[in-house]
Parts: C-alpha cells; structure tokens; sequence
C-alpha cells in the first residue's frame, strides 16, 4: 500500500481527538462495569467454565466477521455514523444482557445463558466503534504525533478499567440490589451491572451525536470489498502482513488471559477473591494501564520508536504471562510484609507481575496501532484497522475457549501457552524492523 501523509481538517483538531477518546472511554467503561461479574453470572447458571470461554469467543466471532465491514462504511461513508450505529448496538446489547437473570429464573438456565449468548453476538458485531475511533484519530493527526494521539486512544481503555469495574463492584452490591428493588426492572447482582453499561453506551451515544464532527477528507471510491478479499490484500502487502499476525496471536493470548484471570483468583487458595475483590484488582491494572499508554508512550516513541517499543512491549508481556500463575509460589520467597493483614507476600507477587504485564501490553498495543496507520494509505485507515481489528477479533474468538479447556486441565497452562504465542511475535516486530533499516 502507498504511504499518504495526508491529514484530514478539523478547526479544532485537538478537540476532536479528545472527544473521540471520551467517546470510547465511555463505552469502555460500560465494557468494564459488568467484566468482574461476567464468569461470576455465567457460573450462576450451573454451567461449566468452559461457557465462559464459549460466551468471549462468541463475541470475538461476531466481531471479526463485523470489523472489516465497519471499517470499509468508516472508510465510505464516514467514521461518526459507524461509531454512533456501534454505540447505539452496544446499548441494546447490554440491556439484553442484563436480561439473561429474569428469563433464566423464568424459562430455566439454558434460556438464560441462551440470552447472553445472543447479547455477545450483537455486541460483537456492533464492536467495530474501535476500528472506527483508531481511523478518526489518524486521520486528523499528523503521522508523527500518531503514536501518541493513539495511546490515547488505550489510555481511554484503561481508564475505562479503572472506573468500570469499580462501578461494576457497587451495582452488584447488595445495597444497590435493596435500592433498586422498587424499580420497574430486574433488580439483581447481575442485572443492574448490564443495565449500567448500557446507560453509558447511551451517554457515550449522545456525546458522539452532539459533539464529534466528521472530519473531512479523502474517501474511497466506493469500490466493494468482500472480508476475504481485504484480509488476502493485507496479508500480501509486505509492510502489513507481520502486523496482522502479531495482532492475531497477541490476541489469542490476551484474550484466553482476561476470560481465566478471574476464575484464576477467585479459584487460588492464596487469593479467594469474590467479585468486589476482583473488581478492586481490575482497577489497580486499569489505573496502571492509563498511566503506561497516556504518559508513557507518546514520550518513548518520540525517542526509540514505535517499532522497539511494540518489540520490548511483547517481550514484557510473554514474561508477565509466564509468571502470572506461580505469582502464589513465587510470593512464598518475600519476607513478611508489614501492613494490613490482605497485604501477603502472594498478593504482592501478582500485583508486580501484573504491573509488568500492564507496561508490555501498554507499550504493545498502541505500538502496533501505530505501525498500521503508518502502513496505510490516508484514504484506507479504516480499512486497515478494520482487518487489524478483524484479526484480533479472530485472535479472541480462538483464545478464550482454548484457555477454558486447558484451564480445565491444569491451572497454569493457560498462562504458559499464552506466552508461548506471544513470543512470535517478537521474531516478526524484528524482521520487520531489520527490513526497514
């Protein structure tokens, strides 16, 4: 593909990115609100975890036939209204969720997990939004401010981590449930999370109708695309074909990370955590997550470059996984620790790996953002991380019920075999880079 350095024009660029990344931390945070209960309410049913799996790559499948297709009408017909239609999908998708308790209750746990079933699948089709807002903001930034303007865009997913999961823990709260019981709605700790992500998709929906303009500039000539089509032209261009790769297999074991994470804590007899505890826990990588991609990464990419920072990023992220389910063994090695009680050696372990995983993952992902955009003719940034997306869709669609299946098995191998996939993904950010110099 041809490098264009065209920027699109706003008045008030700044602005629009700003309004972009509000927009999306917005729906994150809705994503983030009902993430703590998500293995608690699937486990409610009486099923096993391997559901848990199956509800993530559900999702993910949906998603990956969707993106490229939202990324093409981004490209079209515009990035406001693929972002307002992803918006207004999520919070129908979220009130369906939130519905999953009462039809069980009525109609017997199949129904009900039937319910989330179908939630996940129109939620993942209507996941395109983040393709879309990635576009917008390399469109209206300039190439060599992209990496940064892009982190913001993960920064606004960690903050949506920080504060999601928080509210998430309150809304599933017995006091909440208590006050909420005269509502005219299904009043449980299941529900009221899922009614609460789909009011943010509303507010963030609002925001995007009233405040994000469409910015101007040069769009495709309309010529059609099939999804085949577009991952075959992605997979020949020289420049993108190692990227697609690198967000398929990170994908694949992030995704089957976060889906066992929870159960992993909740099931550790060093951890025992319950829903509000895992909440707390998703907060502290949230908050470590905004600080990594808002602050770090605009400042190193100015310095290394994109392209040693997603290398770094990977290999930091397949040490953290590796490490992350010894986090109890390896804590019987520190001295005692002085402070409260909940404060032990196992806990300190995991809260320094999973700071190591946040720095890798934070540098990773917005490194690769950035390469793609810098891959990418001006007039195709949609469609570029609408594959990019679709390949990372496929990833999640893939990771989460293989990590159900093995967590099955043994507890651990998940998290090795995440790393495991992780480690290819240094050999082609090095290729590519030995390429280029």
């Amino acid at each position: 593909m041809a490098i264009a350095g065209a920027t699109a024009q706003l008045d008030r660029p700044r602005r629009a990115v700003g309004t972009v990344v509000f927009v999306v931390f917005l729906d994150l945070v809705g994503f983030g609100i009902v993430v703590p209960i998500l293995p608690y309410y699937v486990r409610s049913f009486g099923v096993g975890d391997v559901f848990i799996g199956l509800l993530a790559a559900t999702y993910s499948l949906t998603q990956f036939l969707a993106a490229p297709a939202l990324g093409r009408a981004s490209d079209r017909w515009g990035r406001r209204p693929v972002i307002t239609l992803s918006l207004a999908g999520s919070a129908v998708a979220w009130t369906v969720f939130g519905l999953g308790d009462p039809v069980g209750d009525a109609a017997g746990p199949l129904a009900g997990v039937a319910v989330l079933f179908c939630s996940r699948a129109l939620a993942g089709a209507m996941g395109g939004n983040i393709a879309a807002a990635q576009a917008y903001v390399a469109d209206v930034t300039p190439r060599e401010r992209r990496a940064a303007a892009l982190g913001l865009v993960g920064a606004s997913f960690s903050l949506g981590f920080i504060f999601g999961p928080a509210i998430g823990g309150a809304l599933a709260s017995d006091t909440a449930v208590r006050l909420a019981a005269p509502l005219p709605i299904p009043a449980t700790p299941f529900s009221l999370p899922a009614f609460g992500a789909a009011a943010m998709s509303l507010v963030a929906l609002a925001v995007a109708l009233f405040a994000l303009e469409e910015p101007e500039r040069r769009r495709t000539s309309g010529e059609r695309s099939s999804l085949v089509s577009d991952f075959v032209t992605a997979l020949r261009d020289p420049d993108l074909r190692g990227l697609v790769l690198s967000f398929f297999l990170v994908s694949v074991a992030f995704a089957g990370i976060q889906v066992m994470f929870i159960p992993f804590v909740a099931d550790a007899a060093a951890y025992r955590f319950d829903a509000a505890a895992a909440a707390l826990l998703l907060t502290y990588v949230g908050v470590l997550g905004a600080v990594n991609q808002g602050l770090l990464v605009g400042r190193l990419a100015d310095r290394f470059g994109s392209g040693r920072l997603a290398v770094v990023g990977a290999g930091l992220l397949a040490v953290a996984l590796a490490a992350l389910p010894f986090a109890p063994a390896l804590g019987g090695f520190l001295p005692s620790v002085s402070g409260p009680a909940w404060l032990t050696p196992e806990l300190v372990t995991l809260l320094g790996i999973l700071a190591v995983l946040s720095v890798g993952n934070g540098l990773l992902n917005p490194s690769l953002a950035a390469l793609v955009s810098s891959s990418a003719d001006a007039s195709k940034q949609g469609t570029a991380f609408g594959v990019t997306q679709g390949a990372g869709s496929l990833g999640r669609t893939v990771g989460p019920p293989v990590a159900a299946g093995l967590y099955a098995l043994a507890y651990w191998s998940p998290f090795v075999a995440g790393a495991v996939v992780v480690l290819p993904v240094v050999g082609l950010l090095l290729e590519r880079m030995k390429g280029r110099a």
